[in-house]
């Protein structure tokens, strides 16, 4: 099997949840070679959910710990200690989201491990930059996704005014994925330079800078000149439409691409119809707009909407239940979900890393790891 395009790259990974393994996987799917340091209680995100056999392999820890080695470590006692800094002059990169005191404290600090290597990469993901009152502060991702303003966002679309959090644990992923950038860019500055360095990645302001690309609207200019938050991502309307049997999502690039979609749902010359032209007032219109999309939608099944929409160049996609997303024909053409057997679990689905390269492929090599099963096999220097 070719190698990834971080093959050769050792990563020490003493990260534990959501934010941290997700970016460590990934580099681990690029090909490197990310050994998970463990306490001998294990990634706390190892439970919380059935699991096919071992109540420590829950379904989020699969989701996001595959291509790694686990090591169980006690870094309490200094036997173990003593293991951790023999590895860390064999590797590239150091990451962790322990606090930093606790880091300290255990002797793991930037300033000890760049000591045993000065060319390492040590990347700390933290809640809140240090340089802020926040930091130190715990963070999670509902506490994240409330300070950078996403909670305010569906009561802006729904009417209801209770704030919400989004229904996915987004921010630890997004932050996963500057995370990731991070340590790419460090890796090039060292291949470079020779030169290692410390990186912090803030979750806090990793996911408030996201999620404010597109909403800090009319904040973006001093003074402001006019609201926060995107008025067409926030459109009440903007949502899948019903078809015959199911639903779509469409998104008319232009004036002549909607008119399309009506005419050919049966609503001929839409913005010259008497209900559109009689509306009074922007809103209005646009109130008749998306009544005269949503009954054009249901004149077809969504398959043939998917062929409709292809033929007359309208960019119309099917919008899937979470249960559909399985039998999408995309994701099977690709092989996206891929059934793989693990040692002790038995069957579980993988989603193949989404990156294609054509001198160096990502890959899954290793299924995830039970709690230190490669304790054993790592060559301890010590």
């Amino acid at each position: 099997m070719p190698h990834g395009p971080l093959h050769g790259v050792t990563v020490i990974d003493l990260t534990e949840y959501i934010f941290g393994p997700y970016c460590t996987q990934t580099l681990g799917d690029l090909g490197a070679d990310v050994i998970k340091i463990e306490g001998p209680e294990g990634d706390r995100q190892r439970g919380g959910s059935k699991s096919a056999v071992n109540a420590d392999m829950g379904a989020t820890y699969m989701t996001l710990n595959r291509n790694k080695r686990s090591v169980t470590l006690d870094l309490k006692t200094e036997e173990s200690r003593a293991r951790l800094r023999s590895l860390i002059p064999t590797a590239q990169v150091f990451i962790h989201n322990v606090r930093a005191e606790a880091m300290a404290r255990l002797g793991f600090g930037y300033e000890e491990v760049s000591k045993l290597n000065p060319s390492i990469v040590y990347v700390h993901c933290v809640g809140y930059g240090s340089d802020g009152p926040y930091a130190g502060r715990q963070a999670f991702d509902d506490l994240v996704q409330a300070a950078s303003g996403a909670s305010d966002l569906l009561p802006r679309v729904d009417g209801n005014p209770e704030m919400r959090l989004l229904p996915s644990y987004v921010a630890d992923k997004v932050s996963s994925m500057h995370a990731i950038y991070a340590v790419l860019a460090a890796l090039f500055h060292r291949e470079r330079s020779g030169e290692g360095q410390f990186v912090e990645v803030p979750m806090f302001e990793s996911f408030t800078s996201f999620i404010l690309a597109e909403h800090l609207w009319g904040a973006t200019f001093e003074p402001a000149v006019s609201h926060l938050g995107h008025t067409p991502a926030l459109a009440a309307d903007r949502r899948p439409l019903k078809t015959k049997d199911g639903h779509i999502a469409i998104q008319p690039v232009s004036r002549t691409a909607a008119a399309k979609f009506m005419e050919l749902g049966g609503i001929p010359n839409g913005y010259e119809s008497e209900r559109f032209l009689n509306a009074k007032g922007g809103k209005a219109k646009v109130a008749v707009y998306y009544e005269m999309m949503r009954e054009a939608a249901l004149a077809h099944t969504t398959e043939d909407w998917m062929r409709l929409g292809e033929e007359n160049r309208v960019p119309i996609m099917r919008a899937n239940t979470l249960d559909e997303v399985l039998e999408d024909p995309h994701l099977k053409a690709v092989d996206f979900f891929q059934l793989r057997e693990h040692a002790t679990e038995g069957t579980w689905r993988a989603m193949k890393p989404p990156v294609k390269f054509s001198k160096t492929p990502a890959s899954i090599r290793r299924d995830p790891p039970r709690p230190g099963q490669d304790t054993d096999s790592i060559d301890w220097k010590a």
